[in-house]
């Protein structure tokens, strides 16, 4: 009842100047009259109300149960929104015992099957590059014999050749990939003793696109003189005096001037025979006596017909993998190094052209190469380098203290095999030794449970580091990669088994 009806009934009800009764029935007439008016309007409201709230409801529409149809069927019309729960770590890990890495993306070279959340595992450190997950497209592989590492080393290289990217392998000890580069249309380059194949360090090889006659020429004459002082520095196992880098110098001069194509004889032979414009005094010829008759093992004494002559055999770049098989020249340490010293010299001019698109270079049985000052600053310079020439390293050994047992504490050979780990944002540990587990969960900053799965892993098992992610990848391969990857069936007899 709205206030002016109840001061009219106010009014009607309470009248003390009359007690007649017919006026008691109009004030009692007129109340109920206003009763009856307040009772219909709230009915009238009601009734609005109501049509209003069914007007509404036949106006609203709703999504079917399973979804609007089209490209959008079955999906929620609005996120899923839970609330946030708190608890202990324990009790999480019950709670949600199936948590695993999303992994790295599928536009990638498929790798094998996550251990954990049972996902494809795909990789291509250009892409993680281009994506700016890492830093550097390097990669350091380890793991003992028989565990898997050279199968899934293979892999990546030739599985990459289908993306347009090319491979190098400056010196295959073993010989083991010169089946592969073979299948992939590619070229093996056998050297060793009673063969007709030469290859001469000093050549100009593959010249890079837009350079000048002028940088060029001093590119050539650049690498040709750290060659030589490294496989000076490699056979003398020390560093050259600055006599003798003179020395160097004034041979190589020498031997360029008098041929278009020089070579190690002819270095050789000014050396230790100079020019008399050049010794006046004689004093040239005794500085670099020692270094002559370094560089003439290469020339006379065991390597004699490797790198003693022009070449027999041509550098392609445009070819989708190149191999230097070596397994022909005996077990020496110092040989082989000499010999993938010339080798890397040989590819290095392809290497370093910025227009040569992405390329995969392979180290491998790196321990060899630890001890050899020279051609670990070879390849230390190669690493850093890398992102601007579009190289993706990779350095293959059995074990991570094989880079702490270069050099002694603090020298310059250990910090250098302390950077190639630090320029390599992918590392890949297969299993190692009990007794290997401390330098390893140093070098990589491994926690315990990653530590303690090392020596669990099976064959093609490895424990992938990318930068600061981890996973655990069982390789797989096709039965045609299987055949062609193997390298125990000499070992077995010619029984296929798994590669190592």
């Amino acid at each position: 009842m709205d206030e002016q009806s109840k001061k009219l009934y106010s009014s009607v009800l309470v009248d003390p100047g009359t007690g007649r009764r017919k006026h008691r029935r109009a004030r009692q007439k007129a109340a109920a009259a206003l009763y009856a008016n307040d009772a219909r309007q709230r009915r009238d409201a009601a009734r609005d109300r109501a049509e209003a709230e069914r007007a509404e409801q036949r106006a609203t529409i709703y999504l079917p149960p399973g979804g609007e149809p089209g490209p959008a069927a079955l999906r929620s019309w609005r996120r899923l929104r839970l609330p946030a729960h708190q608890d202990t770590s324990a009790m999480l890990g019950g709670g949600y015992p199936f948590l695993a890495e999303g992994g790295l993306g599928p536009a990638s070279m498929f790798i094998g099957q996550d251990m954990y959340s049972g996902g494809s595992f795909t990789y291509d450190p250009w892409h993680l590059y281009s994506q700016g997950l890492i830093t550097a497209p390097n990669m350091i592989l380890a793991g003992i014999v028989g565990a898997g590492k050279s199968a899934l080393a293979k892999s990546l290289y030739v599985r990459s050749i289908a993306f347009g990217r090319r491979v190098y392998v400056p010196g295959d000890p073993k010989g083991e990939h010169t089946e592969i580069a073979r299948a992939v249309g590619g070229r093996a380059i056998v050297l060793g003793h009673g063969l007709r194949t030469r290859l001469n360090p000093l050549d100009e090889g593959h010249r890079p696109s837009g350079d000048s006659d002028a940088d060029w020429a001093a590119s050539v004459a650049a690498r040709r003189r750290d060659l030589v002082g490294a496989l000076t520095e490699t056979v003398l196992t020390r560093p050259l005096t600055p006599l003798e880098h003179t020395a160097i110098d004034v041979a190589l001069r020498a031997a360029v001037a008098a041929a278009d194509v020089p070579i190690l004889p002819m270095v050789v032979d000014r050396i230790l025979t100079p020019d008399r414009a050049d010794d006046r005094d004689g004093r040239l010829t005794e500085d670099g006596r020692m270094v002559g008759h370094a560089l003439r093992r290469l020339v006379a004494g065991d390597l004699a017909g490797l790198f003693d002559g022009l070449s027999t055999v041509t550098f392609d770049p445009s070819l989708p993998m190149i191999s230097l098989d070596l397994s022909r020249v005996a077990e020496n340490t110092t040989l082989l190094s000499v010999l993938m010293s010339c080798s890397s010299a040989w590819m290095e001019s392809a290497l370093l052209d910025p227009a040569g698109g992405q390329r995969w270079v392979v180290y491998d049985e790196a321990w060899r190469l630890m001890s050899h000052p020279a051609l670990l600053r070879r390849m230390d310079a190669q690493w850093r380098l890398a992102r601007h020439y579009g190289i993706a390293n990779l350095l293959v050994f059995h074990k991570l203290s094989d880079l702490e047992n270069v050099g002694d504490q603090g020298s310059a050979m250990r910090a250098l095999a302390r950077s190639l780990l630090a320029n390599a944002e992918t590392r890949i540990i297969y299993r190692q030794e009990p007794d290997q587990l401390t330098s390893a969960a140093a070098a990589l900053g491994l926690t315990g449970t990653e530590r303690k799965l090392l020596p669990t892993l099976g064959t093609g098992q490895g424990l992938w580091r990318i930068k600061d992610r981890s996973f655990v990848i069982q390789h797989q391969l096709h039965p045609a990669e299987l055949a062609l990857y193997e390298t125990g069936t000499r070992a077995r007899g010619g029984l296929p088994g798994a590669s190592t």
